[in-house]
């Protein structure tokens, strides 16, 4: 069988008109989809290894959507978290679900340009973020992730495969109730990036791996140094 090739299509989360409503049933389905397997518990994980007990500086989570990974890591270490988003209503809707939560930040900022000093957080994080962005724009949110990250990168996201394909696809069209998240499932798994083709975005940042999850599991957490 040949190599699955990247989709060129965008996902709709993608575009500049959104129905509120849809966007927040959005959200909705991606939290309940990141408690799966290889999701929040992951990224919390990973991230956790290379803070080694250090709270000092916060941790950047780019692309934050609704909070859910920054919430579960505040619960579980003492730490706070910078919400990163570059879409004004997504970050509205982390800032109403995470009231309760004490020690996150909000931050208005494209991954590819962050407003932040060198070495400004302890760790960068990136949960299903890298495969909305092309090539050059991958690499270029992770060498700025590299940039203001003091201890590492921390990328969970989906991997490019006709078997990682049809594993993603199941649970999506299975439990989603927005149709939004069912097309934009769907997609992404055909938008991700191998791990080889990861690996080499994260080189031409400086980055190699240190530490990665299942290579096989069509999502995987890989730590960068």
């Amino acid at each position: 069988m040949p190599p699955l090739p990247r989709s060129p299509d965008r996902e709709l989360l993608d575009g500049d008109d959104i129905a509120p409503a849809e966007l927040r049933r959005n959200l909705r389905d991606m939290a309940m989809l990141n408690r799966l397997a290889g999701g929040i518990g992951a990224s919390v994980r990973a991230v956790g290894r290379l803070l080694d007990g250090d709270g000092s500086l916060p941790v950047l989570d780019v692309g934050a959507g609704s909070g859910d990974f920054a919430r579960s890591l505040v619960r579980e270490r003492s730490v706070r978290v910078v919400l990163a988003d570059v879409r004004p209503d997504v970050l509205d809707i982390a800032r109403d679900a995470s009231q309760r939560t004490p020690g996150l930040e909000f931050l208005e900022a494209d991954a590819r340009e962050l407003p932040l000093p060198d070495a400004a957080v302890s760790v960068a994080h990136a949960s299903l973020l890298l495969h909305h962005l092309d090539p050059a724009d991958a690499a270029r949110a992770l060498r700025e992730m590299a940039r203001v990250a003091r201890r590492g990168v921390v990328v969970n996201d989906l991997r490019r495969s006709h078997v990682a394909l049809a594993m993603t696809a199941l649970p999506v069209l299975a439990f989603s109730r927005s149709p939004m998240t069912r097309h934009d499932g769907v997609l992404s798994a055909r938008r991700a990036y191998t791990l080889s083709e990861l690996d080499d975005l994260a080189a031409d940042a400086g980055l190699r791996p240190v530490a990665r999850t299942l290579g096989w599991w069509p999502r995987v957490t890989t730590t960068y140094r």
